[in-house]
C-alpha cells in the first residue's frame, strides 16, 4: 500500500518528486533535490498556540541531542587529533588494563618455552602461546612506578636500558622526562659506568651482565619479565611482553612520570627546606634580644 505523499517526511516526499527526473544516479539527484527543496522552501509561520507548543518541542529534542553528543563530535584539535606512536611522546600517567592489553602486553612466548618460576604471573595458554595475567601486571607496575618516584625524589640518579632499535628513542624519551641530572638511558650496547641508584631495564634478557653489575653494587632494578624469563632476575618485575616497542613505550612511559613527578616533589622539599632555614634565621635575633 502506497502512502501519499503529504503523508511522508518532507525529505523523503522531496527525494520521491526528484526520483522521476532521475535515470542513472538517483541517490545522488534526490540528495539534490532533497536539499533544493530545503532552501528554497519558505519557514513555516507559528499561527496557533500547537504550532509554538510543536516548535519549542522539536527546539527541546534538537538541543537535547546536541547536549548528549556534542562531547563526541568531529572537531579535532591538537588534544583529540591521533598521533603515529603517540604514547611515546603523551604517555597516559596511570595505566589500565585495557591500556596493556591494546599494547599487547598480555601476549607471552609458547608454552612449552614457559619458565616454571613465571606460573604465578600466566593466566593460561592460547593457541599454544602463553596469556600473561594482566590483572599481576597492573600492581606490581604501579609498585615500580611508587619504587621510581621515590628514588627520584630521593635525589637518585635514574637509568633506562634498552639496547634494541626500536626501544633507544623510547629510553631516550624516558630519561628526557626527568631531567639531565637524574635522567639517564643506555639505548646501545651497555659499557660499565659509574652505578646509578635505580635501573630500569626493558629487554633484561639481552643484558644480563648489566644485572649482574647492578646486583653486586646493590642497585635496584625494574625490568619487564616475559613468560620465558625468571621473574626472580630483577628486583621488581613487571610481567609483560618484552618484544613489544608499544609495551615498552607504555610501561617506561608511566615509569618516567613518576620519576619527574618524584624531581618535583624534590624541588618542592627543597623550597620548604629553604623556607624554613630563612624563617629560622630571621626568629633567631629576635629572640635573642627577648630573651637579654
Amino acid at each position: 500500500m502506497s502512502l501519499p505523499t503529504a503523508a511522508l517526511r518532507p525529505w523523503f516526499a522531496a527525494s520521491t518528486r526528484c526520483s522521476s527526473r532521475t535515470t542513472s544516479r538517483s541517490v545522488v539527484a534526490a540528495v539534490r533535490c532533497q536539499s533544493t527543496a530545503a532552501a528554497s522552501s519558505e519557514p513555516r509561520r507559528l499561527e496557533t498556540q500547537a504550532d509554538w507548543e510543536d516548535f519549542r518541542l522539536q527546539k527541546g529534542k534538537v538541543r537535547t541531542l546536541i547536549d548528549t553528543f556534542g562531547e563526541y563530535g568531529s572537531t579535532q584539535t591538537e588534544e583529540t587529533a591521533f598521533h603515529l606512536r603517540d604514547s611515546l611522546h603523551k604517555p597516559p600517567r596511570n595505566a589500565t588494563v585495557s591500556a596493556l592489553l591494546a599494547a599487547g602486553a598480555h601476549f607471552g612466548h609458547a608454552s612449552t618455552r614457559m619458565n616454571p618460576n613465571f606460573m604465578p604471573y600466566a593466566y593460561g595458554t592460547r593457541a599454544g602461546i602463553t596469556v600473561i595475567d594482566l590483572d599481576s601486571t597492573l600492581p606490581l607496575l604501579r609498585r615500580a612506578a611508587n619504587v621510581t618516584r621515590a628514588v627520584a625524589r630521593a635525589g637518585g640518579q635514574i637509568l633506562f636500558i634498552g639496547t634494541r632499535p626500536d626501544l633507544k628513542p623510547v629510553v631516550q624519551k624516558a630519561a628526557e622526562r626527568l631531567g639531565p641530572r637524574q635522567g639517564y638511558y643506555v639505548g646501545e650496547r651497555w659499557l660499565p659506568e659509574l652505578p646509578p641508584d635505580l635501573a630500569i631495564i626493558l629487554n633484561p634478557v639481552a643484558n644480563g651482565n648489566a644485572i649482574r653489575e647492578f646486583a653486586l653494587e646493590n642497585v635496584p632494578t625494574i625490568g619487564i619479565i616475559d613468560s620465558n624469563v625468571d621473574p626472580r632476575l630483577v628486583m621488581y618485575p613487571i610481567p609483560a611482553n618484552d618484544e613489544n616497542a608499544r609495551v615498552a613505550e607504555l610501561i617506561a612511559g608511566v615509569l618516567s612520570i613518576a620519576g619527574r613527578e618524584g624531581v618535583a616533589l624534590r624541588q618542592e622539599d627543597l623550597r620548604n627546606q629553604v623556607f624554613i632555614e630563612d624563617k629560622k634565621a630571621r626568629q633567631r635575633p629576635f629572640n635573642g634580644r627577648r630573651g637579654a
